[in-house]
């Protein structure tokens, strides 16, 4: 068995990351391949696997994790959501992941299904992330369970003391480290980390980055997820509107800093939304990791 908040526990320096989505065609598949055949060069602490909107892909999940654990030996860690499913039903999912080997899972409560804009509970569901990391808790306590947290705050939460207070009890029913949201100013997750620290929070914190390559693909990401871009980097990003490669060198020049601070300040390591390509990634880690010492200090903050 292999957890990863005892990787994190146990490594010199900071820990670094993937997270991709399950491919939904043949193409698709053939492009997750490609970039794992390149991100694996740069040796991940471990890799995670999204879950679709109202449980979408939920065997491709657990058909992915299970290539990525079994064949290709990365350790995987597999998203899993409340959304559209009984309690039973989420059971039963952990049962089939703990027989596929898989030690680590990223407890969400999920977005609403395509096409929903208000989030219900299954009749005989879940209704919290923090219920979902009890079950998981419960079923299979041999599970290493990840968190999400808010840099920004979570959308429907009321203010940040109320969204520390439910993190803080997510963390108490067994949740045994974190990865944020995406940001694109630091001082959101050094704040965060701070005043987490002062609500009694002390599991790692990863900070989550999802380097820009894409603006239309940007602008629909943080308008989802409440996440702000710099009124700086917007500006700059529209310059370059009509340029898309010019946006990717901007995005990827701009993430690269952003991590150097993140670990020169102590975070704990990163974790690349990858959105199944490999080059901006690539290009960010590769400079990270020739930024020594900065880049493989010992954390502290996170």
């Amino acid at each position: 068995m292999t957890r990863i908040d005892q990787i994190i526990a146990e490594a010199d320096g900071p820990v670094f990351s993937f997270e991709f989505m399950p491919p939904k065609t043949d193409e698709g598949e053939a492009n997750l391949r490609e970039a794992l055949t390149d991100l694996r060069e740069l040796d991940p602490a471990f890799v995670s696997v999204t879950y679709g909107a109202g449980g979408s892909t939920q065997e491709k999940t657990l058909e992915t994790v299970s290539w990525l654990k079994q064949e290709l030996d990365l350790e995987a860690m597999a998203h899993l959501t409340c959304v559209g499913a009984s309690a039973e039903q989420v059971g039963n999912v952990l049962d089939d992941l703990a027989a596929a080997g898989i030690d680590n899972v990223l407890a969400l409560r999920g977005d609403p299904p395509r096409g929903q804009t208000e989030w219900k509970a299954h009749p005989q569901g879940l209704k919290t992330a923090q219920e979902l990391v009890t079950l998981i808790r419960e079923r299979h306590p041999e599970l290493s369970i990840c968190g999400a947290a808010f840099p920004e705050v979570h959308l429907q939460a009321v203010d940040a003391l109320t969204d520390l207070h439910y993190l803080k009890a997510k963390v108490d029913a067994g949740a045994n480290f974190l990865i944020t949201q995406l940001f694109f100013d630091n001082e959101y997750y050094f704040n965060f980390v701070e005043a987490a620290r002062f609500a009694g929070i002390d599991v790692p914190i990863i900070p989550g980055i999802m380097p820009i390559t894409n603006f239309k693909s940007i602008k629909t990401i943080t308008g989802l997820c409440g996440a702000t871009i710099p009124p700086g980097l917007m500006a700059e990003l529209e310059k370059r509107e009509d340029n898309p490669e010019a946006v990717a060198e901007l995005g990827v020049s701009y993430a690269t800093l952003q991590c150097a601070e993140l670990l020169e300040r102590g975070a704990p390591g990163i974790h690349f939304c990858t959105m199944n390509k490999s080059p901006a990634t690539r290009a960010i880690l590769t400079a990270l990791k020739l930024l020594a010492p900065s880049a493989s200090a010992k954390p502290v903050a996170g």
